[in-house]
């Protein structure tokens, strides 16, 4: 048996060896590089028959650049931007990409659509999107001039969503430092959103009362590589072009049509040395192709034989090469087993396992028997080794895999992108916050593994997706009513009330929002993602720290001052509240509404008397006019620009358990005074003396409660 063993080795290794080694690109004739080394490998191809697609045709010229001295480049034909790095791996390619400046007191509000319709996005996980003053030679006359200047960017994707970003400048004299990266006083920084390929963007310089408020030096915005910003870039000047990451991927049809694809079976497809996985872009509404190598191989695999084994072996037949085979086969083995494990205890150390093993058990506010560190091994077989087919959701924080455990427990597998100091910390951070919460309206966190390049978070599987999916009328076997909507409400909110006032100590969550709500198999609420969360002291008041959160559900008073407050949870739940009220989206996408801004537009519409107006049918239909006014009061006090004038969200949850049990009051009240009228006629005299003495009371306490939220909704 093992001769037979060592038999099948040597001739797999013979196999392996006959194999050619396959280029890059699909014709010998097509060239693999143009001008310093920048590779061109398929899809992507310089001249006719070379590439897949007018949208990755690349010319090879000379730039305009007059540093470049005639040396030729690779140029993205379709829009005419300098190619720097194309990564098959990654599915990204590098561009140059100008920057946009405002030399003027003026708004300049530049368009940009160059992506549209095409087989590209910008990268919202490699890029950034900076606003930018100039470093004055004069350390005053600096602070004066480049502080309170807003830099904004709006897309509009082709579903006529809406996105919206930007920051400002602070005033602060703190001095300027060598840096590449933002300081506080000069340059700011923001997230962009994913799938874009068109935007506008709009540089709004302040007014100052500064005597160099005259100035016209150059204010900027622009996307840009947060790599190489971050390590690179000095300072900017408005014919400047700066490195940008784009995304690509090949659509569906188009898809079926490479090399790889054409006349395969499914048999040769199954047995190929490449795989080819998809994603959906939900705004875009299609579906992305893309492919790579199986476990084993490297290469391109948009190319047939682009996929090669990555150690070949040279054997002969001899029976002494035979043996030094068997005898290397066995060392490999043993070596690999090792190289394995000090793999893993490199990752161990690297996701910060140390620090979280010395955390759960050290801190006695952790719930150490429900934080498990499960091993790698397992989640792969959990998964099927991570499978395309076990895919239930990306993020920007990376792809979420349904599982089934050993004990046969469903769980959701979150796989982080990629790792770095920043999202490492915030995946501890959630460890720890998960681990020191037992709420049955709070996600739960079964454990997590750390053995892997990326860190694994693994939790309860939550089946019934999240809020927003189902007010947007995703699920049609449960329609939305408004005792379903007010219930999910009262859950949340007492959810948020535990965070704020029950937890061993107070934990600010930070993107309350609807996606972050998810709906379990009774349709119970769970608030998840607890990412950027934070625990404080209890007699701490507030967080100073960069703004972060969702656009539409961010506090202002948060975004102004960068103080986050228990009080700027329940302005993201105010936002929340409308919605369940309205059935809106926080930003609107259809343009409908007076203004993008759910929370404006709400609160602006019970000003002016409009709010039957704006609310959801089924709210309508189903509630009493005196209860919508009750809960629209109470969202409108949570949306209150003062933190100060909100209320708590111990008060928020039980004004809508009030709310609750005063619906079920009268309806239990009016089925008790229906069953009356159908008794017998002897016992009628003793009923309606019951039931006229029920229903007075019922009145009267309807009557003050419409005269109580009356005034609540005139004065507020």
């Amino acid at each position: 048996m093992v001769l037979f063993r060592m038999l099948v080795l040597v001739m797999l290794c013979s196999v392996l060896n006959a194999f050619a080694r396959a280029s890059n690109v699909i014709s010998s004739s097509c060239p693999e590089h143009c001008g310093n080394n920048v590779s061109i490998p398929y899809p992507f191809g310089i001249g006719y028959g070379c590439y897949f697609g007018d949208w990755f045709e690349i010319v090879c010229r000379s730039s305009n650049d007059f540093y470049d001295l005639g040396f030729p480049k690779p140029f993205l034909k379709s829009f005419d931007l300098e190619v720097l790095e194309v990564n098959i791996t990654a599915g990204t390619v590098s561009v140059k990409y100008p920057i946009f400046s405002s030399c003027t007191n003026g708004t300049n509000s530049p368009k940009n659509q160059k992506l549209e319709k095409s087989s590209f996005v910008f990268s919202n996980y490699y890029n950034s999107f900076v606003a930018m003053d100039p470093r004055g030679v004069n350390l005053e006359v600096q602070i004066l001039n480049s502080c309170n200047n807003y830099a904004s960017m709006w897309s509009v994707f082709p579903d006529d969503s809406v996105s919206y970003g930007g920051c400002k400048s602070h005033c602060d004299r703190a001095p300027f430092t060598n840096g590449s990266h933002c300081n506080a006083t000069n340059c700011c920084q923001a997230t962009i959103p994913s799938d874009l390929q068109a935007f506008s963007t709009t540089i709004e310089p302040k007014p100052s009362s500064s005597p160099y408020n005259g100035s016209s030096e150059c204010k900027y915005a622009f996307l840009v590589d947060q790599n190489w910003f971050e390590t690179n870039f000095t300072e900017p000047n408005p014919n400047m072009s700066v490195p940008v990451v784009l995304e690509w991927g090949l659509d569906n049809t188009s898809f079926y049509s490479l090399p790889t694809m054409k006349n395969m079976t499914a048999r040769e497809y199954k047995n190929s040395t490449y795989n080819c996985g998809w994603w959906q872009i939900l705004r875009i509404n299609s579906i992305v192709r893309f492919c790579y190598c199986r476990r084993g191989y490297e290469g391109n695999p948009y190319l047939p034989g682009g996929c090669e084994g990555k150690f070949l072996f040279r054997v002969s037949t001899s029976l002494g090469v035979l043996f030094l085979i068997f005898g290397g086969w066995w060392s490999y083995k043993v070596i690999k087993k090792r190289m394995r494990i000090k793999r893993k205890q490199k990752f161990f150390k690297q996701n910060g396992g140390l620090l979280l093993e010395q955390q759960l058990c050290t801190n006695n506010n952790v719930n150490i028997e429900n934080t498990k560190l499960f091993n790698s091994k397992e989640l792969e077989k959990a998964t099927d080794r991570f499978s395309v087919d076990r895919i239930i959701g990306h993020g920007g924080q990376g792809t979420v895999y349904k599982g089934m455990l050993a004990d046969g427990r469903i769980v959701a597998i979150k796989k982080s992108m990629f790792i770095d100091e920043e999202k490492l910390q915030a995946f501890i951070n959630e460890v720890m916050i998960l681990s020191q919460i037992n709420h049955r309206n709070v996600v739960k966190l079964l454990g997590c593994c750390l053995e892997t390049e990326v860190p694994l978070l693994v939790y309860e599987f939550i089946p019934n997706g999240t809020l927003a999916e189902y007010l947007n009328g995703q699920n049609e076997e449960l329609p939305s009513t408004w005792d379903m909507r007010l219930r999910i409400a009262i859950e949340v909110a007492g959810a948020l009330f535990y965070l704020h006032s029950s937890a061993s100590s107070p934990i600010y969550h930070r993107d309350i929002k609807s996606t972050n709500i998810l709906l379990d198999e009774k349709y119970r609420a769970k608030v998840a993602d607890f990412g950027i969360s934070r625990s404080v002291a209890i007699e701490q008041t507030h967080l100073s720290t960069l703004v972060q959160g969702t656009f539409g559900y961010v506090d202002p008073e948060y975004f102004r001052s960068g103080q986050f407050t228990d009080k700027s949870d329940v302005y993201s739940f105010g936002v929340v509240l409308a919605e369940l009220l309205t059935g809106e989206k926080a930003i609107s996408s259809t343009g409908t509404r007076d203004t993008k801004s759910l929370a404006a537009f709400f609160v602006s519409s019970m000003e002016e008397n409009n709010l039957f107006d704006i609310l959801d049918n089924q709210v309508l239909k189903e509630m009493e006019k005196e209860k919508i006014i009750a809960v629209a009061n109470l969202a409108k006090r949570c949306l209150n620009l003062k933190g100060k004038k909100r209320p708590t969200m111990r008060e928020v949850a039980m004004e809508l358990e009030a709310n609750q049990m005063s619906q079920k009051l009268a309806s239990n009240l009016q089925q008790k005074y229906g069953e009356i009228e159908d008794v017998k006629a002897e016992k009628s005299e003793q009923y309606d003396v019951v039931s006229i003495s029920t229903m007075s009371g019922l009145d009267n306490a309807i009557a003050t409660s419409s005269l109580d939220t009356e005034s609540l909704f005139l004065s507020s």
